[in-house]
């Protein structure tokens, strides 16, 4: 039996939600600003760096999105040079604030912006859509290889009471093939280190080879983990009982996630989480309607669809925890339906992140 992912009332809100709402409810509810829905920029934002000047330069080149849309190029022109500027200035303290040992590989990556940020100011003259897209995409991702730079060791300890569970201690790439199209995925271990790691676990373990989906809802969910047989989760081999992994939400301006609290536990009714479901393949743990810390192998892709849930308003998060994004390949989730299945899926990169419980 699949596990709820949430209660099915809330299933039912969250699908009709906005309908539900009244208008200032709908609006106290909206987050400030235009949410962050590009799964990249959220990877970037959630790592635990505090570099000033590389994200400057970040925010700067993801802000030229609204003058895309608007085809305002002379003003995309100017952010380019800007930014271009601001990285020259920049660019000797970015390298001397980075740890001697990485130096060789942060000049390399420097380099590489360098060559990157002329060419998008170049592709901005052009005035290209596609163009433009993927050389920004190119020059972001030698941002955010610099910014990992700067994280060095783990930033905080996990509570000793789960030092049974398997943790990802930074992040992993996964790859999985479906019977309607490969998707990769990248599992963010810093934001949801027992979360990422129970799943990274069960992929390197084949877990997942040959499962189908349980639950396919359209604008929603596509859930799968459910093992064959009458179990519901994972059975740990060396205990022969379910393993059981918690519910784990890192929130923004702490230091570490919380555990087995949702936000309306907390009082926090607005916030949105370092992982927020906010973008089409949003990768989520499921667990029953009865307990918080009950999610073992389930786990769902969040279908976002922006007219029906859109970022910052929806009832999943603060309620489960999101722990990676599909960046390659979400179109092919519109596609599935409960007669696909997984045909494999495996750790393609970040493999030795994942570290094995006590």
């Amino acid at each position: 039996m699949a596990r709820a992912l949430i209660p099915q009332l809330l299933a039912l809100i969250l699908s009709f939600g906005l309908a539900l709402l009244s208008p200032a409810t709908a609006l106290a509810a909206l987050p400030p600003g235009n949410a962050v829905t590009d799964p990249a920029a959220i990877l970037r934002d959630s790592l635990p760096v505090d570099q000033a000047d590389l994200r400057d330069l970040q925010h700067r080149l993801e802000g030229t999105s609204d003058d895309l849309r608007a085809r305002r190029w002379n003003s995309i022109k100017t952010s380019c040079e800007r930014t271009q500027r601001q990285f020259s200035l920049k660019r000797g303290a970015i390298l001397e604030a980075v740890p001697s040992e990485l130096q060789p590989q942060a000049e390399q990556l420097l380099s590489q912006l360098d060559t990157n940020l002329e060419e998008l100011c170049a592709s901005s003259e052009l005035q290209e859509r596609d163009g433009f897209l993927e050389q920004r995409r190119l020059t972001l991702a030698d941002i955010g290889a610099l910014e990992e730079l700067f994280i060095g060791d783990f930033p905080y300890a996990i509570p000793s009471e789960f030092d049974d569970l398997p943790r990802l201690l930074g992040r992993a790439t996964v790859e999985i093939r479906t019977s309607q199209g490969d998707l990769t995925a990248v599992i963010d271990g810093y934001s949801a280190p027992l979360t990422g790691g129970a799943f990274v676990d069960l992929v390197q373990r084949g877990f997942y080879d040959g499962l189908p989906f349980s639950r396919a809802e359209d604008f929603y969910v596509l859930q799968s983990g459910n093992p064959k047989g009458d179990a519901e989760g994972f059975i740990d081999p060396k205990t022969k009982q379910e393993r059981h992994v918690p519910l784990e939400i890192l929130v923004p301006g702490d230091a570490s996630p919380i555990y087995n609290m949702t936000f309306e536990d907390l009082g926090l009714f607005k916030a949105t989480p370092v992982l927020p479901f906010a973008t089409l393949g949003t990768l989520g743990w499921a667990h029953s309607d009865k307990a918080l810390d009950d999610g073992s192998s389930q786990f769902f892709f969040f279908l976002y669809e922006a007219e029906l849930t859109p970022a910052g308003l929806n009832l999943v998060d603060g309620r489960n925890a999101a722990f990676g994004y599909v960046v390659e390949g979400s179109e092919v989730l519109k596609e599935m339906t409960m007669d696909d299945t997984i045909i494999s899926a495996k750790v393609i990169s970040g493999a030795d992140n994942l570290k094995s419980h006590a």
